[in-house]
This record gives structure tokens, C-alpha cells and sequence, in this order.
């Protein structure tokens, strides 16, 4: 190798080092002082591998991001590397661009973002795309290294165009292009039958409370028919909307702690009077129930003994902070994960349902189904 070449690369790895140690003073609690003369040799003998035996040159800024993106996504499934282009879109994001309809999640060492969750009627549905698929491409880009958000994220856009996919069945590969659409125009939709109502969040971004506070709650307020609160493929949202939303139906001076390095304990509250503190209702989730919609879902079930309908959720209730670089990338850093007031931790764990509904039926006759039985006199 070229000593241009074996420079790029010795400078990769040594940037990727330099932004461990900086993560590491700041987040990652322990680490750079267990990291001995052992793991600076090994730096040292990969590096001095790559200079003697690589068969060609890779691209530098390639070679970087890779670097940033092996340290980062292996922290956890939320941790994110986030190039310039996807920093920008990172700040600007919003619920209202245009999406395909699907939730991908993908574990700390998992292969390719899979489907976890799809919505209903959705470009994605339509498209023939199902839960379990994994996407190993989009648009030409493979995303062996790409994080769930970032996954996520590059699947919405301004502009109502079609992504091209390569999605993994099985032992099927599908070539699709899929439209993406304005899914919802509402953080919500509400629906009412003769037995219950139907509140769907599909996001918890401001002003997701206080537009239910105004249209929704006089609604609730004058019938007392059951409410279920539909949680599936809610991925998206604030912590601090999701606490104002529990404080519709529950008042408590902690319903659980987000724990920070060292131990330290954030409480959280829901201090103001619940407007319906009495009205019964169910909870449904999916894989695609993510983030804030799980604290939702498990302060309910604990707090109130509401029944949670539907899958297991990934357990991904924690709060970031999204860290600058100077060339305009960044990192997303998980910096606190949630426990209940229980004690029961969260993060990685997940809310369990009290009705457990199969990963193969999760149309919405089987959810119908079983939330009828709950309420037999209705």
C-alpha cells in the first residue's frame, strides 16, 4: 500500500480512537480506563495489516465514517453515527414528510435493519412488504452498518418519491421500488364504535398533547364507553410529550426514574390533576411500539393495571444527546435509560403484554378481537 493510502487509513482509525475517548469522558462510564497496553497493541497490529496486506485503496471518507459508525452503532440500538447530510436531516425532521410506512429496527448486532412493524394501507403494505423482512439496501446503499435511525430516517423525505429497496425474504431477494406518501397528517387518528374508541398515536411530538387536549378530550369526557389506546408503530417522539400524555389519565408525584451515569437517578412525574383518571381502557403494541409510546404503554399497565394488548416491545425507553463533530456529522449518545417506580427496568427489556398476539397475526381483527373480550358487557 502506498504510504497516501496507508496514511487515510492510519488516520481513520486513529480519529475513531480520539472520538472513543471523547464519547467515553462523557458517556461511556469505565471503559477507556480498562482499555490496557493489550488494546492499543492490537490497534497497532491491525493498523500495521492494513498498510502491509490491503489489496487497494478505499475512499477516506468512507473508510472514516465506517470507523465512526463501528464505534458508535455497537454501543446500542439507539446510538447513532450521523453523517453531515443525515445530521441536517436529523434537525429538521418532521412527522408530516413522506414515508413508506414501515418501522425497521435492528439490534446492537444485527445483520440489516428488519421490519418491525407496518401500517396499515401504507405504500409498504400495498408494496407487499412484511414484518420480519430485513431491507439490505436502499437506493443503491447497503445498510450492513447503518443503526435503526438512520434507517428510519432515510426512508422519510420533503418529497413524495420512490425508494428503491432490496429486501431479504427468507430465502427470497425482492427488488421493489416503493412510493413514499404522507402518512398521517395528525400525530393521531380517532375512531368510535358502538363498544369502544380507538385513539391512535402515531407519533409523540409537541403538539401531539395539546391537539388531543383540544379535540380529542371533550370527546372522551362526555361518553363512557372503553378507550384503547393504539400504540403500534408509534416509534417516534419526545420523553417529556410522553409524560405530559400519561398525565391525561394518571397523577403521581414518580412513576420511575431515568438512570445517568454513576448511578445518578432522574425522577419523572405526572404532578397535574388526569382529566380521565376513571375511564377504562386497553393498551395495544407491536414490535414497531418504540421509545416514548413504551413508557406509555408500561406506566399504564403498572400505574393503572391497564391490559396491554399485542407483542412484546424492543425496550428502547431512554434519552439521547446529540453531540457535534466539526465537519457538521454527529453522534447520537444514549446518556440515560428508564426504570419504572417498581424498579422494574425498561431498557432492553420491554413491556410484555397481558394478551400476547403472534408476530404473524397482527392485523387488526386479532386486536379487535381480543379487546372485546376484555370488555364482555360492552
Amino acid at each position: 500500500m502506498r504510504p497516501q493510502r496507508f496514511r487515510l487509513v492510519f488516520l481513520s482509525a486513529c480519529v475513531a480512537l480520539c472520538l472513543f475517548f471523547v464519547l467515553e469522558r462523557n458517556f461511556l462510564p469505565g471503559i477507556s480506563q480498562k482499555l490496557t497496553h493489550k488494546g492499543l497493541d492490537l490497534l497497532a497490529n491491525v493498523t500495521r495489516l492494513v498498510k502491509n496486506d490491503y489489496i487497494d485503496e478505499r475512499d477516506p471518507d468512507r473508510t472514516m465514517e465506517g470507523a465512526y459508525k463501528g464505534l458508535i452503532d455497537s454501543l446500542d440500538p439507539v446510538s447513532s453515527y450521523f453523517s453531515p447530510d443525515a445530521t441536517a436531516k436529523y434537525l429538521r425532521r418532521d412527522s408530516r414528510w413522506a414515508d413508506i410506512g414501515v418501522v425497521l429496527f435492528k439490534g446492537s448486532f444485527g445483520l440489516f435493519p428488519q421490519v418491525a412493524g407496518i401500517i396499515e394501507d401504507s405504500p409498504a403494505e400495498k408494496a407487499g412488504i412484511k414484518p420480519g423482512d430485513t431491507f439490505s439496501a436502499m437506493d443503491g446503499r447497503g445498510t450492513l452498518n447503518w443503526s435503526s435511525l438512520e434507517a428510519n430516517l432515510y426512508l422519510k423525505d420533503l418529497e413524495q418519491k420512490p425508494v428503491a429497496l432490496k429486501v431479504l425474504r427468507e430465502n427470497e431477494t425482492l427488488e421493489l421500488s416503493v412510493e413514499r406518501a404522507v402518512l398521517f397528517p395528525e400525530p393521531f387518528s380517532f375512531k368510535s364504535s358502538d363498544a369502544f374508541t380507538v385513539l391512535s398515536l402515531h407519533n409523540l411530538y409537541v403538539p401531539c398533547v395539546s391537539e388531543v387536549r383540544k379535540k380529542i378530550l371533550p370527546l372522551l369526557k362526555s361518553q363512557k364507553k372503553p378507550l384503547v389506546l393504539d400504540l403500534r408503530n408509534c416509534y417516534e417522539g419526545e420523553i417529556e410529550e410522553a409524560r405530559d400524555f400519561l398525565n391525561i389519565f394518571i397523577q403521581s408525584p414518580r412513576i420511575g426514574d431515568f438512570e445517568k451515569r454513576g448511578g445518578i437517578k432522574d425522577p419523572v412525574a405526572c404532578p397535574a390533576e388526569p382529566d380521565l383518571a376513571r375511564l377504562p381502557a386497553a393498551v395495544w403494541t407491536n414490535r414497531g411500539t418504540m421509545g416514548p409510546s413504551e413508557l406509555v404503554a408500561a406506566v399504564l399497565q403498572e400505574t393503572k393495571k391497564v391490559k396491554v394488548i399485542g407483542s412484546e416491545t424492543p425496550g428502547l425507553v431512554s434519552r439521547q444527546e446529540l453531540v457535534p463533530l466539526q465537519d457538521d456529522s454527529s453522534v447520537l449518545v444514549t446518556s440515560g435509560v428508564f426504570t419504572l417506580a417498581s424498579g422494574k427496568k425498561l431498557w432492553e427489556k420491554g413491556v410484555v403484554p397481558d394478551e400476547e398476539i403472534g408476530f404473524e397475526d397482527q392485523g387488526p381483527a386479532a386486536y379487535l378481537k381480543r379487546t372485546a373480550a376484555l370488555f364482555p358487557n360492552r
